[in-house]
């Protein structure tokens, strides 16, 4: 029992420094006592590990690829959805304040009348504007006071 645990020990120490050699040799230590054989099979060996590093890697791109067009996705949807709700609440927000205004002003919505003589009615006041220049109704001194006298 005692040698073959000796044995067994003698094993995995051999394979122990058989795995610390390759690792040695795939970082790119100790490749002088390899033969051309040994260096073609550890570059094969590096190149198949490259070629499923760069699997994984444009995997791992692809994925995040589309997860980020769900996302830009989902945003144009939400984006639209707020442009519609913003536009709606624009348009409700004018015709409030067009209503209020015309409102104030005196133009609120009414029915149309008819056209004729129901349409039009005239002001029941005296009119305010004078046309023509009249002197004598002038409070003051008179026109003629202020000529000189060889104008008169």
């Amino acid at each position: 029992m005692l040698q073959s645990s000796h044995q067994e020990y003698l094993k995995l120490k051999a394979r122990v420094e058989a795995l610390q050699r390759s690792q040695r040799n795939l970082l790119g230590e100790d490749l002088g006592p390899l033969s051309s054989k040994e260096l073609e099979q550890l570059e094969k060996q590096l190149d198949s590990s490259l070629k499923q590093i760069r699997s994984t890697r444009t995997q791992y791109m692809l994925d995040q690829l589309g997860d980020l067009q769900r996302k830009e996705q989902m945003l144009c949807e939400a984006n639209r959805s707020l442009r519609k709700r913003l536009e709606e609440t624009s348009q409700a927000n004018q015709q409030q304040v067009w209503e209020a205004n015309a409102n104030a002003m005196g133009y609120s919505r009414q029915p149309s009348q008819p056209q004729g003589e129901e349409f039009f009615h005239p002001l029941e006041c005296q009119p305010t504007l004078q046309i023509g220049f009249q002197p004598d109704q002038m409070p003051g001194p008179s026109a003629s006071s202020f000529m000189p006298g060889w104008l008169q």
